[in-house]
């Protein structure tokens, strides 16, 4: 479809909000009706020349008392999907009552096949033409989305002669009208969806190319795989399937390639599922190795509710939401916000050598990281090609979580197992609905010999192309020639201004803690020592202290230690037994920390660790020494008394991509400021000079 027979068919449809349901509906509610008459439209059209041989079929086929019926009767309409109400959208608007119109518009609805059913649940259509009919607007909708202007349908409307008078809308024509009308809705009632951003279509191709392309010369005549757990209307799916099918045709390969999804919005998931049974990519049954397919896009999260348990796939493709919390997953589970430890999931969770389990489980406040983990327990381990996984994540993904955290434990996991073969960082203003930059992460299972032990860092920030006009935010694309030009360095694997590749564990680090030792000097305030009084329960342990206490002169300047032990003998004398509870709270409410002091000790003679002096420090995996090198050449030169917490230590990884293509702007030459400044003054001057003349 050209652009403006694309542009025309969208305002033609963007109208009919403004002409029928003005003033009889929020605006809020334009898109809640638009959109499924659309999808239903584009549905209804394609059986309308099967319908009276299909009604006949029918009659036969209940006669006989023949129960299967679908496959006979999918076979009359060329699609996994029929209806067998006597009515059309075209016959039904002859219809003048309103509420005859609802009751004949119901019987339609009732009359479709299953599938089509859960589309039509999940579009909440039932509880539309109640609203239509109530607010007298359903007769004049059915009429607009039924003119003959216009051609909802994937096949093309021709004149008499045979030639094109309304152009076919594909699938990948009528996702992208689908989130243009969802963008313009939202920005017409000031709607932001916080994570939920729709993927362009030129964002979307380089996902595919960066998919196929680097595996091109290894495609055989085989059935390949494609998963997206936030699929959307399906558009990286079918963008993906389409690219490896070219590919493969180019090299004389016959393949059949397979589309798997889940979507968790009621209505795009319907939008999905629609389009992929019209594109007859989706049957009602399929078999795939004996098994029954029927669950290809499946509804809901793919968090807390997998979709397709145990599944594995040749290729992962996912736009998961940015910064976006998953506690409403934890509700599913029964759990609270609180209780995301007691998340049990074998995707988000890993048992490590030790035996120990291992936890991918991020913060509450982003899921991104959840979408990657479901896609590592997606990959196949039998195969040649293994598994492809490219996803698109904001920058948070690259360095959120401290070691040990969830997301840093997946990055760990990532790269030691040699898994991560690049990350591309994008264009900002790429997206309509945000302009944060993206990245692009390229995981395989099956890395070329050269990159072994290898990551790629790949900035495009630049390699993009203004468009004319902004879509909401976008104010970019990226072109076939951008595509091509990002897609070399991946495939290149060279070092260049926009290309560093580095060793895995480049991006490795411990985190220790870094401990100074615990000094203290008696200190008498009598505030403290009433304080202890209010807040303790054992008080026979306190008078005894106080006791000890009043014995000495509240000036006195004893070290810790000699003072504790002055105390054990006191208590000894007054015939009591020494606990830890004395010295502690001698400690708490009698002490004060000074440099000068002594180092206090434990009963074991270890040096204790002032909590208020520890600091943690990153240390690279690189660094020169490793820990003790770090410690003699950074810590003990300014802190001779500090050690390490051997039992702090743990591993982390991060990414930086601004610590290797950071290009510092350069300062403008004082000359030119100078000559600003002086600028400045002489047009200030004339200012005064023009006020004081005129006085």
């Amino acid at each position: 479809m050209e652009q403006s027979q694309y542009n025309q068919l969208f305002s033609f449809i963007w109208n009919i909000a403004t002409d029928v349901l003005v003033f009889a509906f929020d605006k809020g509610e334009y898109k809640k009706i638009i959109m499924p008459m659309m999808v239903l439209r584009r549905i209804d059209v394609l059986l309308e020349p099967t319908k009276q041989t299909l009604l006949a079929q029918k009659k036969m086929l209940d006669n006989n008392k023949i129960s299967n019926q679908d496959p006979i009767l999918f076979s009359i309409t060329g699609y996994p999907f029929y209806n067998t109400s006597l009515f059309t959208m075209k016959t039904l608007k002859s219809e003048t009552d309103p509420l005859r119109l609802k009751m004949n518009f119901t019987d339609y609805l009732n009359g479709f096949s299953k599938d089509v059913q859960d589309i039509i649940d999940k579009f909440h259509l039932r509880q539309m033409v109640d609203n239509l009919t109530e607010a007298e607007r359903l007769g004049s909708i059915i009429e607009k989305f039924t003119d003959d202007k216009i051609n909802l349908s994937n096949k093309p409307v021709l004149d008499d002669e045979g030639n094109v008078r309304l152009p076919a809308l594909d699938n990948h024509t009528m996702g992208t009208m689908f989130e243009e009308l969802l963008r313009r809705f939202n920005e017409e009632n000031n709607v932001t969806e916080a994570g939920e951003h729709f993927t362009p279509r030129d964002y979307v191709k380089l996902l595919a190319d960066l998919a196929v392309i680097p595996i091109a010369d290894k495609i055989k005549d085989n059935t390949y795989t494609i998963y997206d757990g936030a699929c959307g209307t399906g558009g990286i799916l079918t963008i993906a399937q389409e690219r490896i099918k070219e590919i493969a045709s180019e090299r004389g390969k016959n393949v059949q390639v397979l589309i798997y999804g889940q979507e968790l919005q009621p209505e795009t998931y319907a939008t999905c599922k629609a389009d992929l049974m019209i594109s007859g990519e989706i049957q009602s049954f399929q078999y795939v190795h004996g098994k029954e397919r029927r669950e290809y896009i499946a509804f809901d999260s793919t968090i807390s509710r997998d979709g397709h348990p145990g599944e594995t796939y040749d290729f992962c493709i996912s736009n998961p939401p940015f910064g976006t919390p998953w506690k409403e997953d934890l509700k599913k589970r029964g759990l609270a916000e609180t209780e995301k430890k007691k998340f049990t999931d074998s995707r988000f969770t890993l048992i490590g050598n030790n035996g120990a389990e291992i936890s991918f489980i991020p913060d509450i406040g982003d899921c991104q990281m959840m979408f990657l983990a479901n896609n590592l327990s997606r990959m196949k381990t039998t195969t040649e090609l293994g598994t492809r996984i490219i996803e698109v994540h904001n920058g948070s993904s690259l360095f959120t979580g401290d070691a040990g955290s969830g997301a840093s434990n997946l990055r760990q996991y990532i790269i030691e197992n040699d898994l991560l073969e690049a990350i591309i960082a994008m264009p900002e203003k790429d997206f309509y609905n945000t302009g944060i930059g993206t990245y692009i992460w390229v995981i395989t299972n099956r890395k070329e010999e050269r990159r072994k032990g290898f990551v790629q860092l790949i900035d495009a920030t630049e390699i993009k192309t203004p468009i004319r006009k902004n879509l909401g935010e976008k104010n970019c694309e990226t072109t076939e020639a951008d595509r091509l030009q990002i897609v070399k360095l991946l495939t290149d694997f060279a070092e260049t201004p926009h290309s560093k590749i580095f060793p895995n564990d480049e991006f490795g680090y411990w985190s220790v803690k870094v401990c100074r030792p615990l000094r203290l000097r008696f200190n008498y305030n009598s505030e403290r020592e009433q304080e202890m009084l209010r807040k303790e329960k054992d008080k026979a342990t306190c008078n005894e202290v106080m006791t000890f206490v009043q014995q000495y002169d509240h000036s006195s300047d004893l070290n810790f230690n000699i003072l504790g032990q002055m105390l054990n003998d006191a208590i000894r004398r007054m015939g009591s037994r020494p606990k830890k509870k004395h010295l502690d709270l001698l400690q708490k409410y009698y002490t004060k920390t000074c440099s000068e002091a002594e180092i206090v000790c434990n009963a074991d003679g270890v040096q204790i660790a002032d909590k208020a002096l520890e600091d943690t420090e990153v240390i690279p995996f690189r660094y020169e020494g490793g820990i003790d090198g770090f410690v003699q050449n950074e810590i003990l030169p300014y802190t001779p008394d500090a050690w390490i917490d051997c039992e702090s230590i743990q591993e982390g990884y991060e990414l930086s991509f601004t610590k290797y293509f950071y290009k510092p702007k350069s300062l403008r030459p004082i000359d030119d400021i100078s000559k600003d400044i002086r600028a400045i003054e002489n047009r200030i001057n004339g200012m005064l000079d023009d006020i004081l003349g005129a006085i």
